[in-house]
């Protein structure tokens, strides 16, 4: 069984999209403040937040106001994926969901910050 990822649509104080990856227990978080790329060519920052719990995979709801977050939460894609490389630096990734497929690659760039791409065919 290959490995979980989820893209959550977040209604917070700004829309954002969250991408979470099934790494090492946890899901690892970065916050995308444009919709995510399904073409090449598109890159995106993304910034790495906190990790989740596993179970947060299947969440689709509304944290409430006053807590960090609060808004409405969706599953925007989900699927498996599969590890493709991986170091402090770069990560790379085969996605299989709904509307992302294909590889995809989170470049680290400075302090929390990484770019987000769908790679070249």
């Amino acid at each position: 069984m290959s490995p979980s990822f989820v893209i959550h649509e977040h209604h917070a104080s700004h829309l954002h999209w969250d991408l979470r990856l099934e790494f090492d227990g946890v899901l690892k978080s970065w916050a995308v403040p444009k919709e995510p790329p399904a073409e090449d060519g598109i890159k995106r920052l993304a910034i790495q937040v906190e990790d989740h719990p596993l179970s947060y995979v299947d969440f689709e709801g509304t944290l409430p106001a006053g807590s960090y977050g609060a808004g409405l939460v969706k599953i925007w894609d989900s699927g498996g994926f599969s590890l493709l490389e991986r170091d402090s630096k770069k990560i790379v990734f085969d996605l299989k969901g709904k509307k992302l497929h294909g590889a995809y690659c989170l470049l680290h760039t400075a302090g929390k910050n990484w770019l987000f791409f769908k790679k070249k065919s």
